[in-house]
């Protein structure tokens, strides 16, 4: 199966690409259980993570990542390259291209990412997080749903809080790829962009998905297989903190909101969390929470990434 040279959104993947990038993240998870250790499918080859935002999951894991395959990462700071300051993004991505086999950057600017890709010509691209899109969190979040509830097409997966951030547009336009029933509660003024929505909402009219963005969030977590939220403050929103506090609380998930939800329902954050804010400690903290699993999945489904674009 051929895949797009980069990883820079969820929409980059079809249907059967998506769910082999996962069937490939759960053979590498299993024989990683299983014998300790991977084959050196990566040997000798380097990535080059850039950063312009701090990170622990996607450092950890896409440096461990490319360990366990055979590789090498290298971590470049903030203040290491200085990003279209100190050089320019295609000066970077033409000379990385030279020496390294993969880039990941974590970025400000989904811009950046495109001018990246843009100034390559086979070295793949992937987004570690831009303002737009965490492809790479989204496909841990379903490796995860897909061992917790053994499917996902006909999924009821409920966001309830900041509708225009970066997981919840992936989230949209992987469920409209895979037939999930994607609800987001958010309030006024804080809905996914347009562009997003309407590509999620075509991309779900293909599977026989459904997108539907609501403001209340009782609304959107009634029979949810899936609860799902993310933190209310951004980096970057910091400025803005004691508007937002106000604003979301009440989408703040609690005890008697995921009573809402299905019984057998599971709560999913994909971290860092504040609790007390987005979340009751009861509820992030308690029996539904699968936040660790999915925060380790990060790994497996990141190691598929790395296996299949850098092969």
């Amino acid at each position: 199966m051929s895949f797009p040279k980069d990883l820079l959104g969820i929409a980059d993947l079809t249907g059967p690409q998506f769910l082999n990038l996962l069937k490939t993240a759960q053979i590498l998870k299993k024989e990683l259980g299983k014998k300790g250790k991977n084959q050196p499918l990566l040997h000798n080859k380097t990535l080059v993570m850039i950063f312009e935002k701090p990170s622990l999951r996607t450092r950890v894991s896409f440096e461990t990542g490319m360990t366990q395959l055979g590789g090498h990462a290298i971590y470049l700071a903030p203040a290491d390259i200085q990003l279209g300051v100190r050089e320019t993004i295609a000066d970077v991505a033409g000379t990385l291209e030279k020496m390294t086999d993969g880039i990941m950057a974590r970025v400000f600017k989904h811009e950046t990412l495109l001018e990246l890709s843009k100034n390559t010509k086979k070295v793949p691209i992937i987004n570690g997080l831009s303002d737009l899109e965490h492809p790479c969190q989204i496909l841990a979040d379903m490796l995860t749903i897909l061992e917790e509830k053994g499917r996902l097409k006909g999924i009821s997966l409920a966001f309830v809080g900041d509708g225009e951030n970066n997981v919840t547009h992936s989230l949209a336009l992987a469920s409209g790829i895979l037939g999930i029933d994607f609800r987001v509660a958010s309030p006024k003024g804080f809905k996914m962009l347009p562009q997003v929505s309407e590509q999620a909402k075509i991309l779900a009219k293909k599977s026989k998905g459904q997108i539907t963005e609501l403001e209340n969030p009782k609304e959107a977590v009634e029979n949810a297989d899936v609860i799902y939220t993310d933190t209310w403050i951004s980096m970057g929103d910091e400025k803005t903190r004691k508007k937002r506090l106000k604003i979301f609380k009440p989408y703040q998930v609690t005890q008697a909101l995921m009573k809402l939800a299905k019984k057998g329902a599971i709560f999913m954050h994909d971290m860092p969390v504040y609790r007390g804010n987005e979340v009751e400690s009861a509820v992030i903290d308690g029996p539904k929470s699968v936040i660790f699993d999915q925060a380790g999945n990060r790994l497996h489904a990141q190691k598929a990434v790395l296996a299949i674009l850098m092969k």
